[in-house]
């Protein structure tokens, strides 16, 4: 009887040995598991052939980083994330700038990324602008930096000095294309490298043919404004309009170019420029003042500045828009041709109702 209850003790203390290692075995199982899931398992979930940008600001802290995946909709579960993130010290480790997520990605893959600092690229591009405030603001639509930081920079007096260069004609050190760039980089950054790129784009032929012109860069930049501004359309004609204003400049003419005037009143929406508009005073009133303005009416695309490096060679000292309103323009060498030219044009304008 006694034997019998000994071998009954035994028999449960291994029953009860047997289960508790089985859950043991089950704990450490699913704390694998759980742990295997925080770390491998995907807490970033794309569509299919789907992909998102995200962009973590400079000086942001980790909670910045949490913030802007979950106003993305990227993160599943966000307390896994932030506990592995605390595992692998990326949240003492923040880097700034634009991440692509292009797959789905566990927590170790994202955290990967963001600490790598490795991001995508942006293709910054800039035309058809007309002064620094309109560069900056679309500047700063593509990049960190803001506008008012870019504008403060490039007009701050050390800045100017340094490079022989004034608020005035500034715009002309910026050549229009299309870069890439980090998103975040600095003001300081992105200027160094226009700064680089007008280096690279004055190359030994451009600076022959400036030279050949009688004209420093700056001074064609500032003509090819106003080239491209009196041909917007027809870019084919750009060199034959430069080498009429070269013409003007060479016998000491005044320039006589609408387009400073519009830029003088500042009215941009005018189409027909009166009499009474050429007594505005400004340095911009081409009609009132020799010489080429003080700065660029706009900032000058490549093909208005290679237009006036490769001017055409002719005589004619005078045009007028054609009464065709095809685009081109009506050429004279003389005065009286001018005339004749001009009151053909304003005779259509004033068929088309188009009085200012």
């Amino acid at each position: 009887m006694k034997r019998q209850r000994k071998f009954k003790k035994k028999s449960s203390f291994r029953k009860f040995i047997t289960a508790f290692f089985v859950l043991v075995i089950i704990g450490c199982i699913g704390m694998v598991y759980e742990l295997y899931s925080r770390v491998y398992q995907p807490n970033i979930v794309l569509n299919d052939n789907s992909e998102k940008y995200i962009y973590i600001p400079s000086n942001s802290e980790f909670p910045d980083v949490v913030k802007v995946l979950l106003e993305n909709g990227l993160l599943i579960n966000a307390n896994s994330f932030e506990w592995l993130a605390k595992q692998k010290k990326y949240d003492t480790n923040i880097k700034s700038g634009r991440y692509r997520i292009n797959r789905a990605l566990n927590n170790n893959d994202l955290i990967n990324l963001l600490r790598s600092g490795k991001q995508t690229p942006i293709k910054v591009t800039f035309n058809n602008l007309r002064n620094i405030e309109q560069l900056a603001g679309r500047i700063a639509s593509q990049i960190e930096a803001d506008s008012l930081s870019i504008i403060n920079y490039i007009t701050d007096s050390i800045f100017l000095d340094k490079l022989k260069l004034n608020t005035e004609n500034v715009a002309c050190l910026f050549i229009p294309n299309t870069y890439e760039f980090y998103w975040n980089t600095s003001v300081e950054g992105f200027v160094n490298r226009m700064i680089k790129e007008y280096s690279n784009f004055w190359n030994s032929s451009r600076s022959k043919k400036a030279t050949k012109i009688k004209l420093n860069y700056y001074q064609v930049a500032v003509l090819a404004s106003i080239v491209e501004k009196e041909q917007s359309i027809k870019r084919d004609e750009r060199p034959e309009i430069a080498g009429l204003y070269l013409n003007r400049l060479k016998k000491q003419m005044k320039l006589e170019s609408d387009p400073t005037l519009i830029f003088a009143i500042g009215d941009f929406t005018i189409k027909r420029v009166l009499n009474k508009d050429k007594k505005v005073k400004s340095p911009y009133n081409t009609y009132k003042n020799k010489g080429l303005p003080p700065g660029p009416i706009c900032i000058p695309s490549i093909n208005a500045i290679d237009a006036v490096l490769n001017a055409s060679e002719h005589k004619y000292i005078f045009m007028c828009a054609k009464e065709d309103f095809t685009g081109y323009h009506n050429f004279a060498k003389t005065y009286s041709k001018h005339l004749i030219n001009a009151r053909k044009y304003q005779k259509a304008l004033n068929k088309r109702k188009i009085m200012r």
